[in-house]
């Protein structure tokens, strides 16, 4: 980490992007704090980041709404540190498998009390899947197996290991070297960015890994949280899709000693 040449080579060799087009920051995995280049104790470190000219377009869009924000946080960050955090509260002593399943690849995280254990993407999202439901309901092209596929209109939990049989595996590959390397077993998996209606593609994931699904008490860590909700949101109608969000609210370090104290 010391040497100069050593970040852009991490880069441009293992992420494969070119760090003069992107806004990269190190994080300490175990608490998302900056990652101190001059020390550089940690033998881990988590790369964070996205692409300038994504930057630049987010700000023309938030400029033309009228939009003037303060800063702008990557929402990945959030969840994966909400989740850390919840874990903590919650007294859950097993990882977690958190996935973000978007449309052309998925984002992978092993996520403990203790930090973010590990991560991976994977170059597999809800995509990959239209192919598969339109050859096996016999559609005439992709565009109707998509909106099919992406409306509440058929139940496709008969054909879910079919669909994720490719994700599973990489998913299977991902945790079978996490836990050779570490001695722990997945207990539970979450979708943080699913819609409702996909809801099955969780339950599919998790029963074909032999786990279960991790069903956030919302309630109860947002009040740890000091997090109150308007009384027209249903408190007990929020679920893990919104660690993103309540993590971008949440103030951990104010908590830290009122947490201790009531462990």
């Amino acid at each position: 980490m010391k040497e100069p040449t050593y970040l852009n080579e991490v880069a441009t060799q293992q992420l494969r992007i070119d760090p003069e087009q992107f806004a990269l920051a190190l994080l300490n995995p175990a608490d998302g704090t900056e990652y101190d280049m001059v020390k550089a104790s940690q033998k881990d470190a988590v790369f964070c980041g996205l692409p300038n000219a994504d930057v630049v377009l987010l700000q023309e869009r938030l400029l033309t709404a009228g939009l003037y924000p303060e800063r702008i946080e990557i929402g990945t960050v959030a969840s994966v540190g909400a989740l850390v955090d919840y874990l903590a509260f919650s007294e859950i002593k097993t990882p977690v498998l958190m996935l973000e399943i978007d449309a052309d690849a998925t984002n992978s995280f092993i996520v403990t009390s203790a930090g973010l254990e590990a991560s991976r993407p994977i170059a597999q999202g809800l995509e990959a899947m239209i192919p598969i439901v339109q050859n096996e309901l016999g559609l005439k092209d992709a565009e109707s197996a998509r909106k099919l596929f992406l409306s509440n209109a058929f139940d496709f939990t008969g054909m879910g290991p079919t669909l994720i049989k490719k994700l599973l595996r990489e998913l299977q590959s991902f945790i079978g070297f996490y836990e050779v390397q570490t001695g722990q077993s997945i207990g539970q998996v979450v979708c943080t960015v699913l819609p409702a209606k996909l809801g099955w593609i969780e339950e599919t994931i998790a029963a074909q890994l032999g786990v279960s699904v991790l069903k956030a008490d919302m309630p109860a860590w947002l009040q740890s949280r000091q997090i109150t909700l308007s009384d027209s949101l249903p408190i007990n109608g929020q679920d893990a899709r919104r660690f993103g969000l309540f993590g971008l609210m949440a103030q951990y370090a104010n908590n830290a000693s009122s947490t201790e104290k009531t462990q």
